[in-house]
């Protein structure tokens, strides 16, 4: 895999897009945006937060491309599959709808992702056992043994790395990620 140096090497592209690292364009239609930050003004160490962020953000895409590529399968099923994982350890009941609002999908794309999932032996569809006329999804043992050969070394690596925090700093890490999460989801997710 190439590598992609580091978060500070990447400096080159927030501006590539006309949009800040907020997200903001800075145009208010009229020309002017009094909040808008003047280009230079912004905290150089909070910009290497958002800089590393974004790197290991890319650099987990890429370990989902990679893992999908070595599985037969698309980018999005990976997705998928993280997304009922999520709501199986929130408890939510993981319907094809719920997927295809957490994916972004309309219904004959997230149709098609679970067909395929199911095709490949990773996802099963099975009825509600409090509602006989819905159909959940569950992800299959053998799925989840195959994500954890691959990103088991990965996440074990990141649970080091959070063992020499302390209970406190580890907190601060939650709260800045959570914080973060909602911004980039501003909306509550179904």
């Amino acid at each position: 895999m190439d590598d992609i140096g580091d978060a500070d090497d990447m400096d080159g592209i927030d501006d590539m897009d006309g949009v800040n690292d907020t997200g903001d364009t800075g145009d208010t239609g009229d020309g002017r945006n009094p909040d808008h930050r003047e280009p230079g003004s912004e905290d150089p160490d909070n910009l290497r937060l958002v800089h590393l962020l974004r790197a290991v953000t890319v650099e987990f895409g890429l370990r989902q491309a990679d893992f999908a590529a070595r599985n037969g399968m698309h980018p999005t099923d990976v997705r998928a599959l993280i997304c009922l994982l999520d709501a199986a350890r929130a408890d939510e009941a993981a319907t094809a709808g719920l997927l295809g609002a957490r994916l972004g999908l309309n219904s004959a794309g997230t149709t098609a992702v679970i067909d395929r999932l199911e095709r490949l032996g990773h996802v099963a569809r099975i009825r509600d056992d409090h509602d006989r006329r819905r159909i959940l999804l569950r992800v299959e043992p053998a799925a989840i043994r195959l994500g954890r050969e691959f990103f088991g070394p990965l996440i074990d690596g990141v649970l080091q790395v959070l063992d020499s925090f302390d209970p406190a700093e580890r907190e601060t890490v939650r709260r800045f990620l959570t914080a973060t999460h909602a911004v980039f989801a501003p909306e509550p997710r179904p």
